[in-house]
Parts: C-alpha cells; structure tokens; sequence
C-alpha cells in the first residue's frame, strides 16, 4: 500500500474531493464495494483477489484486468475511504455557525469519522503497521496533505473575516493536525476518544485559542 514517489495517499485522496473526481467504471466500482466489505470483514493480511473477485461475482481475471496487484486494490479502496472522510467534513462543518465551533466540529468530526470507519479505524486498531506508516512515515505528506486542507479552511475564514488576517493559517494548521494524528497513531489513556462531549471540550480548551494571533509587541 505504499505511495507513489510524487503524491502520497492522502494527497490522491484529497485532491480526488477537491476535484470531485467520480469513478465512472462500473465495474471498478463494485470491485471497491466487494473490496471494502472483504477487508472489513477478514482484514487485509487474511483477504485475497480471488476472495474479492467472489464477492464481486466476476472473475479474477476481471478484478486484475482493473487492480494489477493486491497492493494496488488496498491502496484504491483505503483512499476512496480517506476521499469520504474529506467529504463528510467539509458537510459536517456547515452546521457551525461560527469559526470556533467550526475548529472544535471539525476536530471531533476528523477523529469521529476515521476512528469510527469500519475499514480505517479497524486497521488501525488490527493492522497499524498496513495504515499507521503511511500516515506518518512518508516523509511528512500526508500530515502536509491534511494541513494544506485545514489551512484552506482558515483561510476562508479569513476571507469572511471571520478569523484575523493576522493569523498564520500554515502554522496552525500545522499544530491542529499534529494533535490529531496523534492521537489516531497513540491512543490516549487521559482522553476517551470516543466521548465527542470531552473531545469538544479539549478542543475549545487548546484549540480555539489558536485562531487568536499572538498579541503585538508594546
């Protein structure tokens, strides 16, 4: 499941949501589908093509004709996944009505959605060596995929004026998205991470605060 040379994961992932890049290959996509349900199912180590190919009802031929290799179909299916998680948050965050409470959504949203995932949180939690360095031993990618989301959402919070233009959008978003992997690559013993209520609340607590510019010199 490793990443190309020039774009990680993650990258193709958020730049398929940005682009609203769809699948038009039927086929394809109930290769996904049957993929998807196989891998929740078995988990990835325990699954094989021909499994996939029986779960979709064509042949292998079929399933390699599409994916060349396994590793190719686990890296298609795991970014489809990380596509919907960019697409549910930009719709979670429209239910906040200002820029505060649309850090803390998001925050809670982001742990919610890839925790919760049948697919991604499982692997996390079974197979973290399959996920969890494709997060974070990429050379920093896919952290700075994440960023370059967050930032363009801060941004446009400044444009509407609802942040200060004097905020480093780059830099916070650098810090909001570290806490965040973090804590999906080390599970925490202090925060319950699947208590929303108690992930607002650190939100609001560290969070918020980062979208205050540092005060100017006297």
């Amino acid at each position: 499941m490793a990443p190309s040379d020039s774009e990680s994961l993650l990258e193709r992932a958020y730049i398929d949501a940005v682009e609203q890049v769809d699948d038009t290959d039927e086929t394809r996509a109930r290769i996904l589908d049957a993929a998807y349900e196989q891998f929740c199912r078995m988990g990835i180590r325990r699954s094989t093509m021909e499994d996939v190919a029986r779960r979709t009802g064509v042949s292998r031929i079929t399933v390699y004709r599409r994916f060349a290799t396994k590793d190719a179909l686990v890296e298609h299916v795991v970014r489809r996944e990380f596509r919907r998680y960019f697409d549910q948050f930009l719709i979670d965050i429209e239910q906040a009505h200002t820029a505060a409470d649309r850090a803390v959504l998001g925050f809670v949203s982001s742990l919610r959605a890839i925790r919760r995932n049948p697919l991604i949180g499982g692997l996390i939690t079974s197979e973290p060596d399959l996920v969890v360095p494709s997060m974070i031993s990429d050379g920093g990618r896919t952290l700075a995929t994440v960023r370059q989301f967050v930032a363009g959402q801060l941004r446009h919070e400044q444009r509407a004026g609802n942040v200060s233009s004097d905020l480093d959008a780059d830099l916070v978003a650098e810090l909001m998205v570290r806490i965040s992997a973090s804590f999906l690559a080390i599970p925490s013993e202090i925060i319950d991470l699947d208590d929303d209520e108690q992930l607002a609340a650190v939100a609001r607590q560290f969070l918020v605060p980062m979208l205050e510019p540092p005060g100017r010199p006297d």
